[in-house]
């Protein structure tokens, strides 16, 4: 029986694998410095490749960032991203004028769907301590009939996000951040109208997981054909359903079995990321992603006509002051303050 509920055991890389309905999941981790005066590393960028700096040197990437790390403005059409942030800031601009400032256990749910234009920057706005980011992005693909929906995005601040906590019989807890789907009675905030996770038989879940030294925990069946995979990223070893796992792997598991965890010596940190298939055909170039290599061609096109919509802001990657607070300003005007 255990054979049959882990169905593969793979190491991850700095992108990891994912399965339908998911095309992408990053991980984010960045020990960055003090900031200078313009919100980026005080410290020397000699030797790095700008605009292109994934290398990690010294704990640290620019990525596309030359002054704040990050990521100046690009396009996306197609699909959805999942912005979780554990650590740190991320300062969000985009091509319908909205704009946003959001971090420390935080979520952007973003449809990109018929096409926006967006940056995201981590600005480094402690001067006299280290800057830490850490975060995931998640690709939530959308299925053809909501390919080209109108661009939205939602706020997930975090104190609206719910952490559904268990105890085993020696008392030692298992924490679950429910940031798409439910767990028992806990229901994480209603998902973007048009995404997938929107409809009620997607079966959908995104959950932050952390266990106490030694803990353990019963993860719940999930529906039968969903696709379920388990991150292990943060921690040592783990028993998954009675198999023993090294730390950093991504773990396929049957979904409508009940998979019981046994935590090691250490803290363990884990994301589960499962839904139903979309099972339509995926045709990916670069920031697109559509049913048919015509629809990708269409993309480039319209983005090239039209810049969907343009882009108001003065550079291409805007960071907001050093002072600024949590906050969301949507297309509509209307505006949201984090707690």
């Amino acid at each position: 029986m255990t054979d049959e509920l882990v169905l593969s055991v793979r190491p991850l890389a700095f992108v990891w694998e994912t399965a339908d309905p998911f095309l992408f999941c990053v991980h984010h981790d960045d020990a960055y410095p003090q900031g200078n005066e313009r919100m980026g590393p005080a410290a020397s960028l000699a030797g790095r490749d700008l605009g292109q700096d994934f290398e990690g040197r010294d704990g640290w990437r620019m990525y596309h960032g030359d002054v704040v790390p990050g990521f100046p403005q690009h396009p996306h059409r197609g699909f959805e991203t999942v912005t979780i942030v554990r650590r740190g800031l991320i300062d969000h601009s985009d091509s319908l004028g909205a704009t946003a400032r959001f971090g420390g256990g935080d979520t952007q749910w973003l449809t990109a769907g018929a096409g926006i234009v967006h940056s995201e920057m981590f600005p480094l706005v402690a001067r006299d301590a280290p800057n830490p980011l850490e975060l995931f992005q998640i690709w939530l693909n959308l299925p053809a009939a909501d390919k080209m929906v109108e661009p939205h995005f939602s706020m997930l601040w975090r104190d609206a996000v719910p952490v559904h906590v268990e105890r085993d019989a020696a008392g030692r807890a298992t924490s679950v951040t429910v940031i798409a789907g439910q767990l028992g009675a806990t229901r994480a905030p209603a998902p973007p109208p048009h995404s997938w996770a929107a409809r009620p038989d997607s079966d959908v879940a995104i959950w932050s997981i952390t266990m106490e030294p030694g803990a353990r925990w019963t993860l719940p069946p999930a529906a039968r054909g969903t696709n379920r995979t388990l991150y292990c990223f943060g921690g040592g070893e783990l028993e998954v359903a009675g198999r023993k796992v090294e730390p950093r792997v991504g773990i396929r598991l049957r979904p409508d079995a009940a998979a019981a965890l046994v935590n090691g010596p250490q803290t363990a940190e884990l994301l589960l990321l499962q839904g139903r298939p979309i099972g339509e055909p995926v045709v990916q170039h670069g920031p697109f992603v559509m049913n048919t290599r015509a629809e990708i061609q269409q993309a480039f096109a319209d983005y090239q006509r039209t810049r969907f919509g343009g882009w108001p802001w003065p550079s291409d990657g805007p960071a907001h002051p050093r002072e600024e607070g949590r906050f969301a300003l949507h297309a509509d005007g209307r505006r949201e303050r984090a707690g």
